[in-house]
């Protein structure tokens, strides 16, 4: 009984953030919903048994990508009144996008309960006494190993390339020189002056 009570709470409380989310005005608030959100589906990830995805919810999603919207909508100097006048045109195109989607997602519940799928009877093929983080890590860390290096591979080439195109030559800033900085010597640096009293240091 409490088990079901705190699945309704944590549901209506994540549907309830998630329209908060888009109907919000300030941007601010809409990602402070959306962390809100964030929190109570990694509460039904627990509820279930998934802490792993609960988790990865909060540290991936709430500690980074929330966090880096947030600083992003607070950073940038954006014109909210534009938004809102863009928002309001593409209405109707939003609204058929949306009942297209919910219909999707009734097509796939009936076609479930129809075929006699019950993803929740099956037997998970875990050891007793194991949660769900130590077998998904010795699966991944065993069979999987060339994939995950290799993933890791790809993301650092990601992160390197998407510095590599972001990064700008400007005119107006100074550019640093490594090399000159390792070769200068405290000679070429300090000026020792004795300068006469009452005199000041001349530049």
């Amino acid at each position: 009984m409490t088990a079901v009570f705190v699945f309704y709470l944590f549901a209506t409380l994540v549907i309830a953030s998630a329209v908060m989310t888009i109907a919000s005005r300030n941007p601010v608030h809409s990602v402070l919903w959306l962390i809100f959100a964030f929190f109570n589906a990694a509460g039904l990830f627990l509820l279930i048994g998934a802490e792993f995805l609960a988790f990865l919810l909060v540290i991936v999603y709430v500690g980074a990508v929330a966090v880096l919207f947030l600083f992003v909508v607070m950073m940038l100097d954006v014109d909210f009144a534009a938004l809102r006048a863009g928002f309001a045109r593409y209405w109707f195109p939003g609204l058929l996008l949306t009942l297209a989607l919910l219909a999707e997602i009734i097509v796939a519940i009936l076609a479930r309960e129809s075929g006699g799928i019950d993803l929740a009877s099956r037997p998970v093929p875990m050891a007793a006494g194991e949660s769900n983080i130590e077998a998904l890590g010795r699966l991944l860390y065993t069979r999987y190993l060339l994939i995950f290096e290799v993933a890791g591979i790809v993301l650092l080439v990601a992160m390197v390339g998407a510095i590599v195109l972001t990064r700008r030559r400007r005119s107006d800033v100074r550019p640093q020189n490594v090399s000159a900085q390792v070769r200068r010597r405290p000679k070429d640096a300090v000026r020792l002056t004795q300068p006469a009293i009452g005199q000041g240091v001349e530049l």
